[in-house]
């Protein structure tokens, strides 16, 4: 799996940069479309056995990397993949912070295979990592994470996405005493904001898209954070379409060791627009664009940012 990291860093870059072109132009569609044929077409030439885990839809129901598709020559190590060629299409559309392109991977059987549904979730970085219980109030779990980070639940800051379904959580978490961190679209970037010093965040929490959680539980497994995470089917059918991935009770707690099963996992992200982690594709010169993407490994738990220069053949 580290042999092939500078591998999956490329295939980032790539997606990001197909997408960079339409930032700014309102369609999402096109900017999606982009990124996703650029991060198929390098991974089809990596030397690699892999299956789509967490995709763009289900097979024969998207056009491109759904889940169950196979990547890669077929030659090399078996994988688990999960993708996301452009996290935050509306980001793109409107020109807005924070797009990204992101890709995963484990070993065959190591990663949880998720339809695409809500899921709740916490994420903590890693001196906090087992401190939590999704089974506990969001505020029990916010004074375990403050003694563990040696802080007063006061000065606890609480990533979560502005949504309706969020208020109640919202306002509790406010009562505290602590700050809150609202954002809109872009839930791995989010997610794993707490493994991340910098970012001044502390927790994640709240209920978003079940693939953006795999992904962003393999970077935060790499990071040496932690993530837990409950599936919610809306209906008999989502709870059907659960157990047919094989999950028996699919509206249990999963813990991180569920979520991604090995240590020998990788996750990488570009940026698209810049962001709260990652600086977004810029034109270095006429013929040449920078990029800035961070890559993370879990065999190491070592993370690196890289800034990359990529020229491009000039016209005629």
């Amino acid at each position: 799996m580290k042999q092939l990291l500078l591998d999956f860093l490329r295939v980032t870059q790539e997606a990001a940069l197909a997408a960079a072109p339409w930032v700014g132009r309102g369609r999402k569609h096109e900017a999606d479309a982009a990124a996703t044929a650029a991060m198929r077409e390098t991974l089809r030439h990596l030397p690699l056995d892999g299956i789509v885990v967490i995709g763009e839809g289900e097979l024969d129901e998207a056009p491109m990397l759904q889940i169950g598709e196979r990547v890669g020559t077929g030659q090399g190590p078996g994988l688990d993949i999960a993708v996301d060629p452009l996290e935050g299409t509306n980001l793109v559309a409107g020109g807005l912070a924070n797009a990204t392109a992101v890709i995963a991977a484990a070993p065959r059987g190591s990663l949880l295979h998720a339809p695409d549904i809500y899921m709740e979730k916490l994420a903590v970085g890693r001196q906090a990592a087992g401190a939590i219980d999704l089974g506990l109030p969001i505020v029990e779990n916010m004074r375990r994470a403050a003694a563990a980070l040696g802080k007063r639940i006061a000065d606890m800051t609480v990533m979560i996405q502005a949504r309706e379904r969020h208020r109640e959580s919202i306002e509790e978490i406010q009562r505290t005493g602590a700050r809150v961190k609202l954002f809109d679209d872009g839930d791995v970037t989010y997610t794993i904001a707490p493994a991340f010093e910098g970012t001044g965040v502390d927790m994640f929490y709240g209920v978003g898209g079940a693939p953006e959680g795999v992904i962003a539980a393999v970077a935060l497994k790499c990071l040496g954070g932690e993530m837990q995470a409950r599936l919610l089917p809306a209906n008999d059918a989502e709870y059907a379409r659960c157990v047919g991935m094989g999950l028996a009770d699919p509206r249990r707690r999963l813990s991180m060791r569920e979520l991604v099963a090995s240590d020998d996992c990788l996750f990488a992200a570009t940026g698209v627009t810049s962001g709260l982690l990652l600086e977004g594709v810029k034109q270095e010169q006429a013929f040449a664009a920078a990029t800035h993407s961070l890559l993370a490994y879990g065999g190491s738990g070592t993370l690196h940012f890289i800034r990359s220069v990529h020229p491009r053949a000039k016209a005629g």
